[in-house]
């Protein structure tokens, strides 16, 4: 079956689909004669299961060692249910706290940020994950030059194939093809350290304002 058919049945979106397709955990058959997937009914009881699972948050790391026997459900269950578990204890701690500063009826200018750092750092010791400020700022300040640097790159490999397929029916003379080859390449890899040297910047906490305090 194509794969509209597999969306409406799995009730996946085909975006998705491709992308299970991707990360191995899906391998539809091939059309011999024109070389199109052909998905089965199997596959679609799988991308069933894969959607079930992924509503319970189960890494797509799991999930493909599920599929090729290395781990079980039963264990991938109880991994999930440890996690769950975790996080339950994280919240529930958190909760504490903002009802332990709200009974104490202080104002922001008279709080004692520096005793009710203590409690945490003690719950912390226990195990407690309260959010790493730090990361989050990070991952948040990555995430910028990373996009800027995939749309660039991905614009110069439009133009670079758009100009071959272009040269195809009017080849141009070598020196100008030459030339428009190399430029947008040189883009790409000035591009590819710019975005390498930001990220280093970040990650050394050139702008990580978690690390000013």
């Amino acid at each position: 079956m194509k794969i509209n058919q597999v969306e409406e049945l799995a009730g996946i979106a085909k975006k998705n689909i491709r992308f299970y397709e991707e990360e191995g955990l899906l391998t539809p058959g091939r059309n011999p004669a024109n070389g199109y997937r052909e998905y089965s009914l199997e596959d679609v009881t799988l991308l069933r299961k894969i959607r079930l699972l992924r509503k319970l948050s189960v890494p797509i790391g799991d999930i493909r060692a599920m599929t090729d026997g290395s781990l079980s459900l039963d264990d991938c269950l109880e991994k999930r249910l440890a996690a769950l578990n975790r996080e339950e204890t994280n919240l529930e701690h958190t909760r504490l706290i903002c009802r332990m500063m709200q009974d104490d009826r202080t104002a922001f200018d008279g709080l004692d940020a520096a005793r009710w750092l203590e409690q945490m750092e003690t719950l912390e010791k226990g195990g407690t994950h309260f959010m790493d400020v730090e990361q989050t700022d990070l991952k948040k300040r990555k995430i910028v030059p990373i996009i800027a640097a995939a749309l660039t790159i991905a614009v110069m490999l439009a133009l670079l194939t758009a100009f071959w397929r272009l040269n195809q029916l009017d080849p141009a003379p070598a020196a100008i093809l030459v030339i428009i080859t190399v430029v947008p390449i040189l883009v790409m890899i000035g591009v590819v350290a710019a975005c390498w040297e930001r990220l280093k910047e970040i990650e050394g906490g050139e702008e990580n304002e978690a690390l000013k305090y």
